[in-house]
């Protein structure tokens, strides 16, 4: 029988659901509510959807820092081939 991580209560799971897991699905905790994931089949663990919110949102403003860095150049480049040796602009 698998509990919650956040309250540790036993999670009532159906065979046939069991059956049917994947890694990764969601699962709801009846006792507190709390939204999870399947974490592992054998034995049967869930992990808390909201860690993996935190760690996707800290991957995901890493990643965009590097980004802006990345688009700043572009615009740079893009801005020096559009006009000309006067500073005019192309029409």
């Amino acid at each position: 029988m698998a509990t919650c991580p956040e309250c540790d209560a036993e999670l009532e799971i159906d065979d046939d659901d069991v059956e049917e897991m994947e890694i990764g699905d969601p699962w709801d905790c009846e006792a507190c509510g709390s939204r999870l994931r399947v974490a592992n089949l054998d034995p049967l663990e869930f992990e808390s959807e909201e860690d993996d919110d935190e760690e996707e949102g800290e991957e995901e403003s890493k990643g965009e820092e590097g980004d802006d860095d990345e688009f700043e150049d572009d615009d740079e480049v893009d801005d020096d081939e559009d006009s000309d040796d006067d500073g005019n602009w192309d029409e």
